[in-house]
């Protein structure tokens, strides 16, 4: 396990890689025979295997994903770990420990608290961030700390850049502040936060060799890749119940493709 943590910290140091988000094992274990080199969970993509909407899943239906995962496949794996599940540092704590029990090479915690409908204030945001550092450099694994502003309606990006630089400050190794589209946003984010950043590929965001034209590290996808294959499967139910039809099967892997991803 130490390996693969600290293959997942050199990822860090230099370059740009994108580090999609399988929503179970078989779709990690896709992505990991297609050549990506690390991988992260979604909480939305997970939480609709489980027929819940985001924000709907408990901790202990999340450690037990993220050791299917880290069985399946042997790249590093970073966790959506939303709010760590916890109000307070000694609960944060826990949680990166049960997730660096399961496998977790790498964690992520936001800023964002559903249950309240509100953003922590930055320096709530800072402590919480110093908790889980603190776990996870006890564990060897990788901390991002996101400022999830943009997801909710409030883009600042001076209160975003200023959130990134208490989080760095607080321990984070890298930083995420998913929604952000325009290059300049994104190259301030870059200049302005001396940390590894992480970058959401969303509609009308850059494409990876602009983003790593712009510093950018690393690049996930969050739930898209999910929801594409969802709607994949809505498409080709579609077509057998109009059309009685299915053409859909073209679209399918071939089997050297599903004996590449899922040996015997």
């Amino acid at each position: 396990m130490s390996a693969v943590r600290e293959r997942f910290q050199q990822l860090h140091e230099a370059g740009t890689f994108i580090m999609p988000n399988p929503w179970d094992a078989g779709s990690a274990r896709l992505l990991a025979s297609l050549g990506f080199v690390a991988l992260a969970t979604t909480s939305s993509g997970f939480a609709a295997t489980l027929g819940k909407q985001d924000q709907h899943v408990t901790r202990d239906e999340l450690v037990a994903h993220v050791a299917a995962l880290t069985a399946a496949v042997e790249v590093p794996l970073n966790v959506d770990a939303e709010r760590c599940f916890a109000e307070t540092a000694a609960g944060i704590r826990e949680t990166v420990g049960l997730l660096a029990t399961a496998g977790a090479a790498g964690i992520s915690i936001e800023d964002y608290d559903p249950a309240g409908d509100r953003l922590e204030t930055l320096t709530s945001g800072a402590e919480r961030v110093a908790a889980a550092a603190e776990a996870c450099e006890r564990h060897g694994i990788v901390l991002t700390a996101r400022a999830e502003n943009h997801l909710y309606g409030h883009d600042d990006l001076d209160d975003t850049i200023a959130r990134l630089r208490a989080y760095r400050e607080a321990g984070a190794d890298v930083v995420y502040a998913p929604g952000l589209r325009a290059p300049a946003d994104i190259a301030r984010v870059v200049t302005e936060v001396p940390a590894p950043v992480n970058v959401l590929a969303v509609g009308g965001a850059p494409a990876v060799p602009e983003l790593a034209e712009l510093g950018v590290r690393r690049v996930s996808t969050g739930g898209a890749l999910a929801w594409a294959a969802y709607g994949a499967v809505r498409d080709a139910a579609q077509e057998l119940l109009t059309a009685g039809t299915t053409t859909f099967r073209t679209r399918s892997l071939r089997d050297d493709e599903i004996e590449s991803a899922f040996p015997a």
